[in-house]
């Protein structure tokens, strides 16, 4: 080898090494902030490596990116704020790669959040960027990508030319829609056309559930009293309950908005407790949001484990009102409410209902095998 050749090796080599170092500080700096926890455990270190991420270069954009994906709400919001400085810099210099951006939002293998950052800056640095892929987005994981997609949609589907052109918009809108505001735009529409929506079918609530009670709630003691379907479901014993000894009873809600309304379906009892069960087989495990509404106190079990509870009472009821983060398993699974009413005797204290689906993170009803 010549002495030019090694010299020119030798910066070739030097150049490679230094990327390497800066890759792995890189990575060494995500870890950093990816290992902030709950009270404060880690926050003096991801600060320091938020700030020194910070002046990494455009070339940490896309691990950043890919550290997004699985990092916990903390830890995502500093990677975020870490993200969006280097990539403003990068703007301002003209180094950044808008290709390599938009092929991070396009990839659904990655999570809808950190898709979404990634969208947004590179609509600051693609003007075309919203008006050619935003259409493409109509069936997208996530949430607010597929939203953008839906309002294109109606505000085409409200200039159709005509009744027929405008039922094959509203209808191509519905397949998109998740969100309840635009849900119920498109299902008011349709039904002007003639064509009704079941919501209920919509949006995957549950709707036939077995049902135990009234047990003892005088007072509000009852919500951490165990009665008796807290230690075991077994649906052919009789309990002694508030009232009168008591059996389990399979009872569907056929309300237009899917709640299972139990002061309708059993009695309007005061100071009583209720439970209601359903199962839910998945055709795979899959981390999901359980969706609920209710008025009441309540608590969740979901394949027997107690996965939320919530003491209060007559805050109101609307759609989707708590959502719980939480995994099915594929097959069989198994869901155990206890919901509670106090004594309060205003009207507006009388709701004794929930309401409950199952969901993926985008919003989108998660279909079960049928049985």
């Amino acid at each position: 080898m010549s002495a030019m050749s090694r010299l020119r090796f030798a910066l070739v080599l030097g150049v490679l090494l230094s990327t390497s170092v800066h890759a792995a500080e890189t990575s060494e700096l995500i870890e950093k902030i990816k290992s902030v926890g709950k009270r404060g455990a880690g926050h003096d270190a991801a600060a320091v490596a938020v700030k020194q991420l910070q002046k990494a270069g455009v070339g940490a954009a896309i691990p950043i990116l890919n550290a997004m994906d699985d990092a916990n709400p903390l830890a995502f919001n500093w990677l975020q704020v870490a993200f969006e400085s280097v990539v403003d810099s990068a703007i301002k210099d003209g180094s950044v790669s808008a290709k390599d951006l938009e092929a991070f939002a396009l990839d659904r293998t990655h999570h809808g959040r950190s898709r979404r950052v990634a969208f947004d800056w590179l609509v600051k640095c693609d003007s075309t960027a919203s008006e050619r892929l935003i259409p493409q987005m109509l069936d997208d994981p996530s949430g607010p990508l597929r939203r953008e997609a839906v309002a294109r949609i109606i505000e085409q589907a409200k200039d159709g030319a005509s009744d027929e052109a405008k039922l094959a918009l509203w209808k191509k809108a519905l397949t998109g829609a998740v969100d309840k505001d635009q849900v119920d735009e498109v299902a008011k529409a349709l039904e002007k056309l003639d064509q009704p929506v079941d919501l209920v079918h919509h949006f995957g609530l549950l709707t036939e559930w077995r049902v135990i009670g009234p047990f003892d709630n005088t007072d509000m003691k009852g919500f951490d009293v165990a009665y008796p379907p807290e230690k075991e479901l077994d649906f052919d014993a009789e309990y002694e309950a508030k009232t009168e000894p008591v059996k389990w009873e399979k009872l569907a809600s056929e309300r237009k908005d899917g709640a299972f309304d139990l002061a309708e379906l059993t009695a309007p009892h005061k100071g009583a407790i209720s439970y209601a069960y359903t199962e839910f087989t998945s055709a795979e495990n899959q981390e999901v949001e359980f969706r609920l509404a209710t008025a009441n106190a309540w608590k969740l079990w979901v394949n027997g484990k107690l996965v939320f509870a919530r003491e209060e009472y007559h805050r109101g009821m609307q759609f989707d009102q708590y959502i719980v983060r939480g995994e099915i398993k594929k097959g069989k699974n198994t869901f155990l409410m206890k919901v509670c009413q106090n004594e309060q005797e205003q009207d507006w204290a009388q709701r004794w209902a929930f309401q409950f689906r199952i969901v993926d993170d985008s919003g989108r009803a998660v279909t079960q095998i049928k049985k």
